[in-house]
C-alpha cells in the first residue's frame, strides 16, 4: 500500500452485536496489538438488528474472552449502518444471514466490500452460532481461526 499512514477498518458484524462479532473485535484487536499495527488497523463491531443496543458483550461470551486473556469492558452493541458500507475497508459477518442484511441495510454491495468471517480461512462456511447451540468454544475456534486468516490477508494484501 503506497500510503502507509493510511488506516484499514474492519466491521465485524453478527445479528446482535453480543456474542460473536464483539468477540472477533476483541480478539482481533488483540492480534493487531500482538502484531504491532494498532495505527495501520481499525476494528469494530455491529449488528445487522437493533433489538440488543446498547447491550454489553453477552455474559459466556464475555468469560471465553477473559479465558484467554482479552478485555471485553466498555461494549455497547449498536446496528450497523449504511454509514459503515461507506466508511469501512471490510465489513465481516459471521453467517450468510448476517450478509444478507448487511447487504440490505448497505443498499447491496458494489464495492464487494462484505464477506463471510471464515471465508479468509481454508474451511469457509458460518461462524457457529453460540446463542442457539450454547457452544462458545466452537464459536472461538471460528472466531480465532477467522481472524488469524483475515489478519494475515490484511498484512499481505493491504497493508505491504
Amino acid at each position: 500500500m503506497e500510503n502507509c499512514d493510511y488506516i484499514y477498518k474492519v466491521l465485524f458484524v453478527c445479528h446482535g452485536n453480543i456474542c460473536r462479532s464483539p468477540m472477533a473485535e476483541r480478539l482481533m484487536r488483540h492480534l493487531v496489538t500482538q502484531a504491532g499495527l494498532e495505527g495501520r488497523i481499525e476494528v469494530a463491531s455491529a449488528a445487522t438488528s437493533s433489538e440488543e443496543t446498547g447491550n454489553p458483550i453477552y455474559s459466556p461470551a464475555r468469560a471465553k474472552l477473559a479465558e484467554h486473556g482479552i478485555d471485553s469492558d466498555g461494549h455497547a452493541a449498536r446496528q450497523m449502518t449504511w454509514r459503515d458500507y461507506d466508511e469501512c475497508d471490510l465489513l465481516i459477518g459471521m453467517d450468510d444471514a448476517n450478509v444478507r442484511n448487511m447487504e440490505r441495510i448497505a443498499g447491496g454491495d458494489m464495492k464487494h466490500k462484505i464477506h463471510r468471517l471464515l471465508d479468509f480461512t481454508p474451511r469457509p462456511g458460518a461462524v457457529a452460532d453460540p446463542w442457539y447451540t450454547d457452544d462458545y468454544e466452537v464459536a472461538w475456534q471460528d472466531i480465532s481461526l477467522g481472524c488469524q486468516c483475515l489478519l494475515d490477508w490484511i498484512i499481505n494484501e493491504k497493508l505491504l
